[in-house]
């Protein structure tokens, strides 16, 4: 009898050991909240590889797809290998007297995260991975704006030199204890840090390199809009990590913000199909794809902050002023943004970041979000948010130019005209993405 006893003792302790992993581990170590952010970790790379890539794969041209692929793949590659042996470290840690800009060096090559450093309840080597995701998917962003008449060397030259100089110090004004984060900048998820320097960034590249051969004198359709809506569809649900993630815990404010990117994505579809039904008799499935990135992108920096009613009025908004950006940019402008990143990316950051100081008050009914921090109003919280939004729009893009100049220095930028008109698949890599 007592033999079974202790049997029975055991076998409950082992399963009480296995339902709670963080006992006899890590002091303060919340189990559930690290469960949450792997989870949200993988759900952004997932946005990147496949979901960006096959988004932007189907939005080209047959001959050029398998480049937009092995750039994503690439930019996956070299922006990790740039996070673990500075980015990190410049982003997130204390840069002494010039914190307000920039953070130190303290953490090269991630020396210092060790299997059990905590970032607040979570392992900070969960924290660093779930950042460094972030710092694949924004220069990868970029590249829909250069897409089919860019090398494939200065893409990787380009992409490094911007993660560095603009993308990371971006990071630690907002995120790592920058001056802007002082400030009081309501950017949950990304806003400023992700679609605004992404945005003006890819404007200033679609500038600098110049049009396409036979932009707007022939038809550059879409080769594949099914392999789109595939990576479309994962887009939206890798976003839930995205938004839910940054609340790095498996609480309220992250199922608020699941919700309300929810919300904003839906609305900014049918949005953006309503404005096209309008004017063109007929909804496309293209632009309500589109749409859906629009209201996505646009809740990114108000999510952790606002209510179900204001993300509604978030995603309507993003539909339809991504949607005229769009035709601005290309047809008044004669701007070649390929595959739109400025109107849907840059004008979404900008949107949802002035919009996040507005319906992050708890004074609007229905339309409430959590409100402002004590001492501030809207007033002066949309103070703080054009403040963050003009900084980073200017800093992006003088910095951008800069890069894009030197690159076309050292390995040139373009592609000659025969390389263009054969494709990149085949000038830069020697391979074809459909051989039938």
């Amino acid at each position: 009898m007592l033999t079974r006893l202790n049997r029975d003792l055991a076998f409950s302790t082992l399963i009480l050991g296995l339902l709670i992993p963080s006992m006899g581990h890590t002091e303060g170590l919340d189990g559930a909240n690290t469960a949450w952010i792997i989870t949200a970790t993988a759900l952004v790379l997932f946005m990147t590889i496949p979901g960006l890539s096959l988004f932007y794969g189907g939005l080209v041209r047959a001959k050029n797809v398998l480049s937009v692929l092995m750039q994503c793949f690439a930019i996956t590659c070299v922006a990790s290998l740039i996070w673990l042996v500075c980015g990190y470290s410049l982003a997130f840690t204390d840069g002494g007297s010039m914190n307000s800009i920039i953070g130190g060096m303290d953490n090269f090559m991630l020396g210092n995260v060790l299997e059990d450093t905590l970032a607040g309840d979570i392992p900070e080597s969960v924290f660093a991975m779930f950042q460094m995701t972030f710092a694949i998917i924004t220069p990868a962003l970029i590249i829909g704006a250069f897409a089919e008449r860019v090398k494939f060397s200065a893409v990787l030259i380009f992409s490094s030199i911007w993660l560095l100089l603009v993308y990371i110090p971006i990071t630690h004004w907002v995120w790592g204890g920058g001056w802007l984060g002082e400030m009081g900048l309501l950017d949950f998820a990304g806003g400023t840090v992700v679609h605004v320097t992404a945005g003006v960034g890819a404007l200033v590249a679609a500038l600098v390199i110049g049009n396409r051969k036979g932009f707007q004198t022939q038809a550059m359709m879409p080769h594949n809009l099914t392999m789109t809506v595939t990576g479309a569809g994962m887009l939206w649900v890798g976003w839930f990590g995205f938004n839910a993630g940054s609340a790095l815990a498996a609480n309220g404010n992250a199922g608020m913000a699941m919700l309300v990117t929810h919300i904003s994505a839906a609305t900014g579809s049918l949005a953006w199909m309503m404005m096209e039904w309008i004017k063109h008799g007929k909804p496309s499935v293209l632009g309500i794809v589109t749409g859906m990135v629009a209201g996505l992108g646009t809740i990114t920096p108000a999510s952790g902050f606002v209510g179900p009613g204001g993300a509604l009025i978030i995603g309507f908004s993003a539909g339809i002023i991504c949607y005229f950006a769009t035709q601005m940019v290309k047809q008044k402008f004669k701007i070649d943004d390929s595959l739109d990143v400025f109107p849907v990316h840059g004008m979404g950051g900008i949107l949802g970041t002035i919009l996040a100081g507005v319906f992050a008050s708890s004074e609007l009914g229905v339309f409430s979000g959590q409100g402002y921090a004590e001492g501030m109003t809207m007033g002066s919280q949309l103070q703080v948010q054009f403040i963050g939004v003009a900084s980073t729009l200017v800093y992006t893009a003088i910095v951008t130019y800069v890069i894009l100049k030197l690159v076309d220095l050292l390995v040139g930028l373009r592609v000659d005209t025969e390389q263009e008109t054969y494709g990149l698949d085949l000038s830069q890599h020697d391979e074809r993405g459909y051989d039938l």
